[in-house]
């Protein structure tokens, strides 16, 4: 249990929303822990899948019409970083969202506060995972899982990454969300990208997944993450209200599903 438990915390378990609103989700959740309500942990799932963009990812290295066929939404972040397809069934994501004022001032100290849960719920799920102990070399630098490894925030299994994470600062807030790999799709996770220069055999050799290094199903490394987030905080199980709904949709509509956004990173709310 994190020294954060005495505060106010809700988990929010694991929900399907599209690429845009769970973006707004996190701002939301940002929002109304800056103004003195609930922090918030919680799980979630990419409906339809997504590849989320790294906020100053060039658009030249993303293959459109692929993602348009094949229904992948796209959408910009406010974190940094290469693009991560997030698969509906392959991949597991979260946020931990407080006050900044009560988060650790050094980023490296911040994120090995924020990233104990995922380390713990990786334990729990028989996955031997830890941060990196050397940066490793980018091998495609638009995805974010191909890019260098970093041993500030990045979660590795075997030598191979699992798990990718970033911070960013909102409304007095500070949001940490990302990645955790259940289950590798190197074909799809390349081809969203364009003039890729990687194959699947050196993605996988990159890459690794929950599946791959323990046999437990979806559901259950979802219910692992959520006990993990839920006792470091010693949250409450909690829901969004209409009033955060009714905002995050605005937020989605205006801002993670605009043009502007997306492909010349003008936030419209701004």
């Amino acid at each position: 249990m994190t020294t954060l438990a005495d505060r106010d915390w809700r988990l929010i378990p694991e929900q399907e929303y599209s690429g845009p609103m769970q973006m707004a989700l996190d701002e939301v959740a940002a929002e109304t822990a800056a103004a003195g309500g609930p922090r918030t942990v919680r799980v979630y799932r990419w409906t339809p899948s997504t590849l989320s963009a790294g906020y100053r990812q060039s658009l030249d290295s993303i293959d459109w019409e692929y993602c348009e066929n094949e229904g992948v939404t796209v959408t910009r972040r406010q974190t940094g970083g290469g693009g991560i397809y997030h698969d509906h069934d392959g991949d597991i994501s979260y946020s931990i969202i407080a006050p900044a004022e009560e988060l650790p001032g050094d980023l490296m100290d911040s994120y090995e506060l924020l990233c104990e849960p995922l380390l713990d719920a990786f334990q729990h799920m028989g996955v031997d995972a830890s941060f990196a102990e050397n940066e490793h070399d980018a091998i495609y630098q638009p995805a974010c899982y191909l890019r260098a490894i970093n041993p500030a925030h990045d979660i590795l299994a075997g030598g191979q990454k699992i798990s990718g994470n970033a911070q960013y600062r909102q409304r007095d807030a500070v949001i940490q969300h990302g990645s955790l790999s259940y289950a590798v799709q190197p074909q799809r996770h390349l081809a969203v990208f364009d003039g890729v220069d990687v194959d699947a055999e050196q993605f996988r050799e990159r890459v690794t997944s929950i599946r791959e290094q323990t046999a437990i199903s979806r559901e259950a490394a979802v219910e692992y993450l959520e006990d993990a987030l839920g006792e470091w905080a010693d949250a409450d199980v909690g829901q969004w209200t209409d009033d955060e709904l009714v905002r995050a949709r605005e937020i989605a509509e205006q801002k993670y599903d605009s043009s502007a956004w997306n492909r010349e990173r003008a936030d419209p709310l701004a």
